[in-house]
């Protein structure tokens, strides 16, 4: 056989009168007899974190295991999944569901420090004049895998996150009750909730393509000004001003990097919307346009790492739009009033229809040889078992997606050992990933079933 099949470079592009035009990927730029998988259209891994307060209602009601509307039962074949999840149905063979997880970074905190510890496993230092916990886990991995889109990772809310019922009553609480990031052991993430400015972080200033691209050319035009006034300005400087006006030039050049990359983005191919003139009254359109946004970030690969608090810690946020005028967090207090749990479950199986139907976009959405969920990995759940108890043991969390084939498939429910360390399926995550750490929290090791 022989193979006399010329392929393009993939950063070959059309010239003529004084223009360039980059081209799309195109059959002719894979070599002959190569893979797919082994060329530029190879699938890039998405990680998605994806948080709802208070806990689930699982076996551990007064109820017992008859009321438990979390936990699947069986596996592969047999795997049958439970009331709240059953919207997840389409996309069974993706769902990967834990028993027995524990948090103990989180015991006996009430909701104060629940949500930073969902992905950090570690209980922060509660004598330290600031924050003080560790790197979260979508931060470690923005690190290895974020650095080479816009945007290492995305950080977002359905509503605001300061909620004085979870702050600890001015404690210094907010700052582990408002997000789920981490970027290093003293800097919180905010998690924006104004869809808006989630907008224009992902696709740059401007209510249209015209205005972003004309405000772009404009930022780095400012942005090289900077660099040579800087660049002059050092040579007169003494070593400490040196030091100082290093770390102001470090900013400098990441904003740089991420215009650039933003502005080297090809989004002719992806049907963007006006950007939105901010957080939405109806609170269902509201979660689901955050969602939209962030399939369209993984779609056009402007990040590759999400973080998304559903309903904020400690919410008084009511669901009259499925029939439960309730706040939610004075019915999560259930006392195992079996009307009020039931309610509960109505609201927590509808979050997780929000869930599946962003997993729809994504199975829909080609990528590679597969498709956006196939390459992908995402967490859901939460960090709080009982809510009337504000226990953390078990703590209901399940992974979906094909992981860029480095998954099982077929869908379970996994047994693990009684108080398995929640930092084990973060440890997991990180192995799926092929990321390497020493140590992670109190991790014992990986969960080898997934």
């Amino acid at each position: 056989m022989f193979l006399t099949k010329k392929h393009l470079s993939r950063r070959a592009v059309l010239r003529g009168a004084g223009v360039s035009l980059a081209l799309p990927f195109l059959d002719a730029m894979v070599p002959a007899s190569t893979a797919l998988a082994q060329t530029a259209a190879a699938g890039k891994i998405r990680t998605g974190f994806f948080y709802i307060p208070h806990g689930a209602i699982m076996h551990n009601t007064a109820h017992g295991p008859e009321l438990d509307s979390w936990t699947p039962r069986g596996a592969g074949d047999n795997f049958e999944l439970s009331k709240i999840l059953a919207s997840l149905e389409p996309h069974k063979q993706y769902v990967n569901s834990f028993g027995n997880l524990e948090n103990a970074a989180s015991a006996g905190s009430v909701h104060t420090i629940v949500p930073a510890t969902w992905l950090s496993g570690v209980r922060p230092d509660s004598a330290a004049a600031g924050a003080s916990m560790s790197t979260t886990l979508d931060q470690v991995i923005a690190q290895h895998i974020g650095q080479d889109t816009a945007l290492p990772s995305l950080e977002v809310a359905a509503e605001t996150t300061v909620q004085v019922a979870a702050c600890g009553g001015g404690t210094g609480g907010c700052y582990y009750s408002s997000t789920l990031s981490f970027r290093n052991a003293n800097s919180p993430l905010p998690m924006e909730f104004n869809p808006r400015k989630i907008f224009l972080q992902l696709f740059g200033e401007g209510d249209n393509s015209q205005e972003r691209n004309a405000i772009i050319r404009q930022k780095a035009s400012i942005l090289d000004l900077i660099a040579e006034r800087t660049n002059a300005l050092q040579k007169t400087l003494g070593p400490s001003d040196k030091l100082l006006l290093d770390g102001y030039l470090d900013t400098v050049r990441e904003i740089e990097r991420r215009v650039n990359m933003a502005a080297g983005q090809d989004l002719s191919g992806f049907d963007i919307p006006q950007a939105p003139v901010g957080e939405l009254d109806r609170f269902d359109e509201q979660v689901k346009l955050l969602f939209d946004l962030i399939a369209l970030a993984y779609q056009a690969n402007l990040t590759r790492v999400a973080s998304y608090i559903m309903v904020s810690e400690g919410t008084n946020r009511t669901y009259n739009h499925i029939g439960v005028p309730d706040a939610f967090h004075p019915l999560s207090h259930h006392a195992n009033d079996l009307e009020r749990l039931r309610r509960l479950v109505r609201i927590q199986t509808w979050h997780v229809e929000k869930f599946s139907a962003f997993l729809d976009k994504l199975a829909n959405t080609p990528d590679g040889e597969g498709s956006l969920l196939d390459n992908s990995l995402f967490m859901y759940g939460s960090n709080m078992s009982n809510s009337d108890m504000h226990n953390n043991y078990p703590v209901p969390n399940i992974l979906v997606g094909g992981g860029a084939g480095t998954m099982k498939l077929g869908g379970q429910h996994v047994d693990l050992p009684e108080r398995t360390p929640i930092a084990n399926l973060h440890l997991t995550m990180l192995d799926k990933l092929g990321i390497e750490v020493d140590q992670w929290a109190n991790a014992t090791g990986i969960i080898s079933e997934v």
